[in-house]
Formats: structure tokens, sequence, C-alpha cells
């Protein structure tokens, strides 16, 4: 018990603070310290409120951990965000030889946030969220220029004994998706599934099961319309530096194929993380992510696939900015 007091001092001490969705920083009475970018808002999502979070945050832990922020292209991302309440963000992502970008802007003004984004294949998407309208919803509005089919429809809502959401697509025959997630924090259990009335077809079902506490967080997934089983493990050894260990088992029923991926994150200082992978497929990966200015980021990606014997190893360089 007094433990767990402690982890939750040591929690509210260092209140992650975010900025036009960037990755978290935390800021200490002294020091700076970067959350190794899923940490402690993994630990944040688990600790508001008392009821389930949306299906898909069952087994977000563990999957952020093995797989995100791992890049072997070179990317760009540029922010800023005006004292309005506007925040512009630039990105480049350079594949090979080909060169992907956007703009995107995001205003907020009370309950309701706008987000225009423009790529570099012209296309122009279009968010605008209003959340409160019940308590505990949220709906959004998106559409994509010139896709005259692109319209949707979201609502989101949280309770304390159910979570759900639901999409539909703004076309005579739409897309439709709903999820749900009933129980509580520590324990949920959820489904998804996809209707396309157009071919009167099931496009998804899943489902899966959690279970989290302060330090550690399991689930259970069915996926791939059934076709694939995976269980994930995520175990924080020490919330204050990152340490952490994850683990992911798949199944696939229709090859009774066996795959699992195991990876680890650790902060060597306050402003360097390091995280590994290793599949048992032989591949092995490494990045390396430093805050070389507050909220700036630089993290170097590396993986070697002992198969690929002629192809060199994959490295990818990303660089964020946030004055």
């Amino acid at each position: 018990m007094l433990m767990h007091r402690l982890h939750l001092l040591d929690m509210c001490r260092l209140l992650p603070s975010l900025v036009c969705g960037s990755d978290a920083v935390v800021r200490g009475d002294s020091n700076i310290l970067i959350l190794g970018t899923w940490a402690y808002m993994s630990f944040s999502r688990l600790k508001m409120g008392i009821g389930p979070a949306p299906f898909s945050e069952i087994g977000k832990q563990a999957r952020d951990l093995l797989n995100k922020d791992y890049n072997f292209d070179h990317k760009f991302i540029f922010s800023k965000t005006s004292d309005s309440g506007l925040c512009l963000t630039a990105t480049g992502i350079k594949v090979n030889e080909l060169f992907i970008g956007d703009i995107s802007t995001q205003y907020k003004s009370g309950k309701t946030v706008v987000d225009v984004k423009v790529d570099t294949n012209s296309n122009i998407s279009t968010t605008v969220t209003v959340s409160e309208l019940l308590a505990g919803a949220k709906t959004s509005l998106s559409f994509k220029i010139p896709d005259q089919k692109s319209g949707k429809l979201d609502v989101h809502y949280l309770h304390d004994l159910v979570a759900f959401n639901s999409s539909i697509g703004l076309t005579p025959t739409p897309l439709l998706e709903f999820a749900a997630a009933i129980g509580s924090r520590d324990l949920s259990l959820g489904a998804e599934i996809g209707f396309d009335s157009a071919s009167a077809s099931f496009t998804k079902y899943n489902a899966g099961l959690g279970f989290n506490k302060h330090d550690f967080s399991a689930a259970l997934m069915l996926t791939d319309k059934g076709e694939t089983l995976k269980a994930s493990y995520i175990h924080v050894l020490n919330p204050i530096n990152g340490a952490a260990v994850a683990a992911e088992m798949t199944h696939k029923f229709n090859t009774n194929e066996n795959s699992f991926t195991i990876g680890s994150s650790h902060k060597v200082d306050p402003l360097t993380m390091v995280k590994t992978r290793f599949s048992n497929s032989g591949k092995a990966a490494v990045l390396c992510q430093h805050q070389w200015r507050p909220k700036s980021f630089i993290t170097l990606s590396a993986e070697y696939d002992p198969k690929a014997v002629s192809a060199p190893p994959k490295l990818g360089l990303a660089l964020a900015l946030k004055p």
C-alpha cells in the first residue's frame, strides 16, 4: 500500500504537458524528463476515472513500447503554437527517393477543435470536433477534398461502466463501424465491428480482454475476423526512469503459425531514452531518443534482419522541433 501511494505521488509530481498532440514532456522540480513517449501517458490513462477505456486502448501500452517511434526513413516535424491557440505543424518524410509531406493547423476555441491538413497530393482534410455536447460525449465531423465520399461522423462516449465509439460514412451506402468496452479501468471486455452497406459485408469483427494494474497491463485480442489470436503483456519495472519490458505473442489459426516479439524501454539519463526490440524471426531493432532542447527530440532507429543477407540494416532519423 505504501509503494502504491509513492507511485501516485511520483505521478502527481511529474504531470505531463502536451503541446499540439506532441510527445509528452515531464517537468519535475528542477529537471525535464522525457517520457519515453508512452510510459506516463499509459499510467495517466489507467488512473483517470473508474470506467473502462475505449476498445482501441486494450493492449495499447504493450503495442506502443514495441512499435511506437520506430522509424526507418527520414522524418522531420516542426510544430509551433501561438498564444491564441492556433497550432501549425509541418511534416516531411523521405522514403527512398520519394518525399511525402503535409502542413496541418489546429485551432481550439472552448469545446471546439478544428483541424485542417493539406498534403503533397493536394488533398485537404478537415475535422471538426466538439466535446461535451452531452456529459462524457465527443462528436467529430471529418471530410476530405476532393474525395466526395470521405465524409464521416464519429461519436465517442465514456461512462463509468461503458465506453463506445461509433462511425458512419456520410454517403448513400455508408461504411458503419462500432466499438464498445464494458467493465472498469482494471478489467474491461470489448469488441468492434465494421459493416459495408454497399457490399452488405462485414469489413471487420474483433474482440479483446484487458487487465490493468498500476505497474503492469495484459491483454488478449481476437483479430482479423477471428483468424488471429494475440496476447500481450507489459510490466513497468521502474516508473521513475521508464524501465519496462513488453512481449506480444501471435497465433494465426489459418496457417497454424506462431510468432512473438519482446522489447524493453529505459531512460539512460533525464534527456535520453533507449528502446530495444527482438522477434522470433531474428530481427533486432534499437531506438535512441534524445531531447536536445525542451519539447524537441531527435530519434535514431536501426533494425537488422539476418535473413536479408544482401540488404544493409535499416536506419532511420526523425527530428521533431517544437519551439
